[in-house]
């Protein structure tokens, strides 16, 4: 079966910056894109960027200058590169596949917390 494993997240100050990962294992047809998405407590699962295999790159407006996804093609790995964080960015942060015959796979998610 398919596996993601996050790693990277963890408490951070306001202003300071963290790097997921996420590492796939397994067998996955044909990537359409990859992504990040993110729950802060009493919200939905929000996207936070995604990356296509054409390497278009779309980002929240929250995120938006401050966040860089990138992959490692053709390694099924994908990193999100967070700075200047802010106390609203807390969250659980999840990894994302997505295949082009419309499967989806999920990561078990990895916290995040920005707080002095």
């Amino acid at each position: 079966q398919v596996q993601l494993v996050e790693s990277g997240g963890g408490l951070v100050q306001p202003g300071g910056s963290l790097r997921l990962s996420c590492v796939a294992s397994g067998t996955i047809f044909r990537i359409y894109a990859m992504g990040w998405y993110r729950q802060a407590p009493g919200k939905r699962r929000e996207l936070v960027a995604t990356i296509t295999s054409g390497g278009t790159r779309n980002y929240a407006d929250s995120v938006k200058g401050r966040f860089t996804i990138s992959r490692d093609n053709p390694k099924i790995t994908v990193y999100l590169q967070m700075n200047s964080l802010e106390p609203e960015d807390t969250a659980v942060y999840y990894c994302n596949i997505g295949s082009t015959s419309g499967l989806q796979y999920w990561g078990q998610g990895t916290q995040v917390t920005v707080s002095s």
